[in-house]
């Protein structure tokens, strides 16, 4: 028995039947549209009679070379003589002519990707006979024009703007704004000049059926549906359907009208039906946005029983299918149609306020309103977001300048600064400020806290610019190409185009985009009461707990607002680029004494400890983990070759000096310069990041170490006198061997012993460690005689698996792999299951057989990403830990992950 390649939509129990009573496959065979339209049918919903050719024949016609499967033809003549003997018209039968519309319709909706063609039927001869039959030859030729033009384009694969420059020239010839003011006579010169351009046009309606199937088939494979799928994460290989169905016509007169309508507001989640329609007009027209549309509940006032007709259908598909229903109709002569039906997109803002109301009404459970709304989602409650129109507008005028990673997502306005300092200056004088930047540095931290948002020309995904972004919340986009800066010239180029320091730009760190001028934005609210409700279901669902990685006590105070249930990271060194510590921090480093090191180490207690301080005040019985300081120390001292040139600088003002005065400061000028070069030359390292840093710091500069700790428990005891429970947990980073684990602790617990002493204090903290690389992964079990409690760094892990610099490697191949499918996705974007997740798992289970009870969370970015939170809880980790803004994001992650469950 051959396959089955065709089902008329009334056969829908038997699609189902074939494929075992799955709708999700009968949703795979059919597509989306095709399945919902034999369920429309079987619910007593009106339906124009049509059927659907399988997505499977789609992939056959692909897989023999553009040619039809055995028997479809001879199906698609059989459905087709069955729908002529329900409606009693004929196919290409000019006195009683049946026309037929051609869609395509995959498994999820891509809407707009592939070909649509309508009055399938109709030529020289059933023109004339639909003219006679309905009384309207106006209604005729427009139909005519129509399929003759959707045809060329379409199928035969002329442009459209021919067709267009035909339409434009008769709209100004008869001085009329759209098509439907243009005559029964004009319309009848534009179909003969249409058959004239689309060269190939058959007349025989059979012939145009099946080239408009082909076309449908063809187009699953157009660039268009290909970067759709692409970017929506749709398999390639599923093929589209074809639903063939009878046409009806909303351009029939005064009683006939087209539109979309929703059954609940798509933008804001209101529970009411909303959409667009037009009179006397077919659906192509609302959607091409030629014509302006009204709002659906008008069609109250203007065909009240079908639009009360179509609140009761709303209503009762949304009911059926349990979500927000997104219906095309036709009101023929006052007869109401559906054409389709299918799950509504959504803002952010509807799907959380739809999923929460819904499961207040009953029609859903909470566990699948929380899945129903995406983690990403969250992110539209936490930043700016550039408005639609600006957008749409900035794009119609050209002034997209390009796109490069979204690294941080929200929108930035602001005027171009390429100096941090320069940066600070203009937020104080009260500017909005991008910082744009080849690439940035610790010691730009300032200008990024200051701007707005950030833009780079080089860097990946985890580089400074971007890790800094999104702890602090600002949007980012990095690693733009085609854009280069030029910071000594103020200006910066993108082609031909030259944007000057001061210009306004704005970036979209959603989608990478960067645009010239100032675009509007809004800004959305955490606040909103739907989604607090969402968020509390979450908490209930997930066994994952949530933590922040947080420096300063604002970070700590958001992330505890946003949900966060302690701190899992807190990088000490970032509390010493502050613009007054960095001097101290650098006397610390270039001291050639010990003495000299405990001067400057003696300043920076009490700051270090006032900040641990408001930490655990804002975390109040929550815990807070400390990492010890870990930078290579020559980022905190200016680059090398910036310092020479300052040296020779110094040299030729010394000379020029024409006081004792001035040759005193310039002597002194130049001696400090020179200190600081050989500084930078005593630290300089090949290979910085796997040099002097992380615990060996702790082993080479131990006062380092106890200058920390002692500000660490001072802190806490501090805290405990104001009324605040603390739980202080100190972390050791980049532990390799249980050897210098084990050395650092016990300088660790000597000085916290210490200070309890000073203190007549008996208090409870912890000590553990970040695992980065390979090898603290593979000896966990060692180090966990020491360890109390493990966190995966894993920026550093997996740029140590994959022996490849995350800050280079995007710039470089990276970007490159992924787009040839080497590997399938970024491993510093999500985490990599298959050789940084083996390691993980390795050393969870290493570290509990040789600790029962240890605590094990993750810090490093991933921390934040659904999929890689997904990873962590099925590696069995207590908790994850990320930047205070993806808080949100994280909890409803780590609940989805339970929920898959």
């Amino acid at each position: 028995m051959s396959e089955t390649w065709v089902y008329r939509f009334n056969q829908v129990a038997d699609a189902e039947k074939a494929v075992g009573g799955d709708w999700e496959e009968v949703r795979g065979l059919l597509g989306g549209k095709g399945a919902n339209l034999g369920e429309m049918s079987r619910l007593g919903v009106p339906v124009p009679p049509g059927f659907t050719i399988t997505t499977r024949a789609c992939n056959e016609y692909i897989a023999n070379g553009g040619k039809f499967p055995e028997g479809l033809s001879d199906q698609i003549t059989e459905a087709r003589h069955a729908i002529e003997t329900d409606t009693g018209k004929k196919f290409g039968d000019p006195n009683n002519p049946l026309l037929m519309s051609c869609r395509s319709g995959a498994k999820f909706s891509m809407p707009g990707m592939m070909d649509t063609v309508l009055n399938i039927g109709l030529n020289d001869d059933v023109v004339e006979g639909l003219a006679a039959l309905s009384g309207d030859p106006r209604f005729a030729y427009d139909s005519y024009r129509r399929l003759v033009q959707m045809f060329g384009s379409v199928v035969l694969g002329y442009k459209d703007e021919l067709f267009e420059q035909v339409l434009t020239e008769y709209r100004v010839k008869r001085g009329v704004t759209n098509d439907a003011e243009l005559s029964v006579d004009d319309l009848k010169e534009i179909v003969a000049r249409f058959r004239r351009i689309a060269k190939g046009f058959p007349d025989d309606p059979k012939e145009q059926l099946r080239l408009a199937v082909e076309a449908v088939f063809r187009s699953w494979n157009g660039k268009r549906a290909i970067d759709y799928r692409n970017a929506a994460g749709i398999a390639h290989d599923l093929g589209t359907a074809v639903n063939i169905q009878v046409m009806v016509f909303g351009n029939l007169g005064a009683d006939s009208a087209t539109g979309v309508a929703m059954s609940r507001d798509g933008a804001t989640g209101e529970p009411h039906i909303e959409g667009d329609y037009l009179m006397n007009a077919q659906g192509e027209d609302v959607v091409a946005g030629t014509r302006a549309t009204n709002d659906l509940p008008e069609l109250g006032n203007e065909l009240p029983k079908a639009f009360d007709e179509l609140k009761d259908i709303s209503n009762k598909l949304e009911q059926h299918y349990r979500d927000m229903q997104d219906m095309e109709f036709t009101v023929e002569q006052g007869r109401l149609w559906l054409l389709q039906t299918r799950d509504g997109k959504r803002t952010a803002q509807a799907a959380v306020r739809i999923a929460v109301d819904m499961a207040e009404e009953g029609l859903i459970t909470r566990q699948e309103a929380v899945r129903r709304v995406a983690p990403e989602q969250v992110d539209f409650f936490l930043h700016p977001q550039l408005t639609g129109d600006s957008r749409q507008d900035a794009v119609a005028q050209g002034r997209l300048l390009g796109t490069g990673l979204n690294v941080s997502p929200g929108a930035a306005v602001g005027v171009v600064a390429f100096d941090p300092d320069l940066a600070e200056r203009w937020r104080e004088e009260g500017k909005d400020v991008l910082l744009v930047r080849p690439e940035t540095k610790p010691d730009d931290v300032h200008g990024m806290i200051a701007a707005e948002g950030i833009l780079t020309s080089r860097g990946g995904r985890t580089s400074h610019a971007a890790l800094v972004a999104r702890q602090f919340g600002k949007p980012a986009v990095v690693g733009m190409d085609g854009l280069e800066i030029e910071p000594d010239n103020h200006v910066m180029r993108v082609g031909i185009l030259e944007i000057s320091e001061g210009d306004w730009v704005s970036i979209d760190g959603n989608t990478g985009e960067v645009f010239h001028g100032k675009l509007d934005t809004f800004v959305p609210d955490l606040s909103d009461p739907s989604l607090v409700k969402l968020l509390g279901w979450a908490d209930e669902f997930r066994d994952l707990g949530v933590r922040a990685n947080a420096d300063y006590p604002v970070d700590a105070k958001r992330a505890r607002d946003y949900g966060a249930e302690g701190i899992g990271l807190c990088r000490t060194e970032h509390m010493f680029f502050e613009e007054e510590r960095l001097p101290i921090v650098q006397a610390m480093i270039m001291a050639s004494r010990p003495s000299e090191r405990r001067d400057a180490l003696d300043e920076l207690l009490p700051l270090q400890r006032a900040d641990f301080l408001g930490l655990f005040e804002a975390m109040d019985g929550l815990p807070v983990i400390i990492r010890l300081m870990d930078p290579p120390l020559h980022e905190f001292l200016p680059a090398w070759e910036k310092l020479v040139d300052e040296v020779a600088d110094r040299k030729i003002r010394l000379r020029a000096a024409d006081s004792l005065e001035a040759l005193n400061e310039s002597l002194s000028e130049l001696e400090h310069a020179e200190k600081l070069v050989h500084a930078v030359e005593r630290l300089r390292e090949s290979n910085p990041m796997l040099g002097l840093r992380g615990v060996r710091l702790s082993v080479i500069y131990p006062e380092i170490t106890r200058m920390q700790v002692r500000a660490i428990i001072e802190a806490a005891c501090d805290a405990v006198d104001n009324g605040v429970t603390v739980k202080p947990e100190i972390m050791i980073p980049l532990s390799v061997d249980a050897g210098e684990l084990a050395w650092v602790a016990d300088i660790l617990r000597e000085e916290a012993a210490q200070v309890l002493a000073e203190r007549g204090r008996d208090l409870d903290y912890r000590i553990g460690t970040m695992i980065e690389t390979p090898r603290a992964a593979i000896t966990a079990g060692a180090l966990a005689e020491t360890a109390e409690f493990f966190s995966f760094g894993t920026n550093d892990l997996t740029q140590t698996t994959f022996a490849i610099s995350r800050d280079d490697a995007e710039a470089s191949f990276l970007t490159n792999y992924i787009s040839l499918g080497v590997l399938a996705e970024n491993p510093f974007a999500t985490l990599d299951d298959a050789g940084v997740g083996t390691l993980i798992k390795m050393a969870v289970n290493a570290g509990r057989s040789a600790r029962e009870g240890i605590e094990v969370g993750i810090c490093g970015e991933h921390g934040g990403e659904p999929k890689s939170i997904a990873l962590c809880h099925s590696y069995g980790l207590d908790y994850v830990s990320c930047s205070p803004f993806r808080v949100p994001v994280a909890r409803l992650a780590a609940a989805h992950a339970a929920l898959a469950d």
